[in-house]
C-alpha cells in the first residue's frame, strides 16, 4: 500500500505544479478574481496533502497499520472531492455555465475527508509509537 500512496502522492504533486502554472498564466484571463481565488485554494490544499500523503505512506511503510491507510485513502478523497469541486467550479465559471451550485456543496465533503485524514494519521503515529516502544530500546516518549 505504501508504494501506491508513495506513486499517487507524486503524481497528485506533480499536478499540483502544473495546475498551479495553468492559473497563473492562462487562467487569469477566462475566470473572475473568485473563481480564481478558488482555484488557487483548490491547489493549495492538494500541494498540502500530497505531503501529508506521502508522510502516511513513509509511516505505513515504517509501521503498517489501517489507522495509516485510512489517512492515506482520505487525504487522496479529500484532495479528489475538495480539489476537485474548486477546479470543475473554476471551469465552469470560464464556460459561463449555469447549474453549478450542485458542486460547491461536494467542497466540504473533501474538507471533512483532509481532517479525517489528519485525525487517522495521528492516530496511526500514536498507535505505532505505543507498539514500536516495546520492541526497541531506543524508543521516542510522548
Amino acid at each position: 500500500m505504501y508504494r501506491r500512496f508513495l506513486q499517487i502522492g507524486a503524481l497528485l504533486g506533480a499536478l499540483s505544479v502544473a495546475l498551479g502554472a495553468f492559473g497563473a498564466h492562462s487562467l487569469k484571463a477566462l475566470v473572475s478574481a473568485e473563481s480564481l481565488n478558488a482555484f488557487e485554494t483548490g491547489v493549495r490544499y492538494q500541494f498540502y496533502h500530497c505531503f501529508a500523503l506521502l508522510i502516511a505512506a513513509i509511516l505505513y511503510r515504517r509501521s503498517p497499520s489501517k489507522k495509516l491507510e485510512w489517512a492515506g485513502i482520505f487525504f487522496i478523497s479529500g484532495i479528489i472531492l475538495f480539489s476537485g469541486s474548486l477546479y470543475v467550479l473554476t471551469i465552469l465559471d470560464a464556460m459561463d455555465a449555469s447549474g453549478s451550485e450542485g458542486f460547491g456543496a461536494i467542497t466540504p465533503l473533501g474538507g471533512l475527508c483532509f481532517i479525517l485524514g489528519w485525525i487517522f494519521l495521528m492516530i496511526g503515529v500514536r498507535r505505532s509509537s505505543h507498539s514500536s516502544r516495546g520492541s526497541s530500546s531506543g524508543g521516542e516518549s510522548k
